[in-house]
């Protein structure tokens, strides 16, 4: 390292100031990459999680659900979640609401259904193509919140497409 020393002279006598204490800080520094290092070694960036979907096999039977335990979830445009117990056929409490509030739904119609019947509520949730992803998938976390059992994505049928215009979907 370098050294600087200061000498001061008045009037032809030299004085010198006291040293002023040094302190070398090489080790800090080593010690703070050494720590730097360990840290981006031994730590793990997030990884990315997937939700597990079960589809349907192609050409298989459709398979019958039962009315008064089946709630149909539709995705419209503008974040418009439209949902109602029952069938296409015989719908039955029809209501529009967002992708956020749809958790208490959930919430509400598994313990009105599990009372009711005895059995576990089953959601179809069916996204139209004036949908969006982000909605599909703010969905998908809310039954994952509300811990819904039974659900499907299944394709959106044109009685579903025409509640969902007369709701205010265009």
């Amino acid at each position: 390292m370098a050294e600087l020393t200061n000498s001061n002279s008045i009037s032809g006598r030299r004085t010198s100031l006291k040293q002023i204490p040094k302190v070398d800080l090489t080790a800090m520094v080593d010690l703070a990459f050494l720590l730097i290092t360990f840290f981006m070694l031994t730590t793990s960036l997030s990884q990315p999680t997937e939700m597990q979907i079960s589809m349907p096999v192609k050409g298989a039977a459709p398979v019958g659900v039962a009315g008064d335990r089946t709630m149909t979830v539709c995705l419209g445009a503008d974040n418009k979640v439209l949902w109602y117990m029952g069938t296409t056929e015989d719908p039955k409490e029809i209501s529009v609401t967002s992708a956020s509030a749809i958790r208490h739904v959930f919430l509400s119609k598994m313990h009105f259904v599990m009372k009711t019947t005895g059995l576990p509520l089953i959601v179809l949730l069916k996204p139209d193509k004036k949908s969006t992803f982000k909605n599909l998938v703010d969905v998908m976390d809310e039954m994952a919140i509300a811990k819904v059992p039974v659900h499907a994505i299944v394709d959106i049928t044109s009685g579903d497409r025409e509640m969902l215009a007369g709701n205010g979907d265009d």
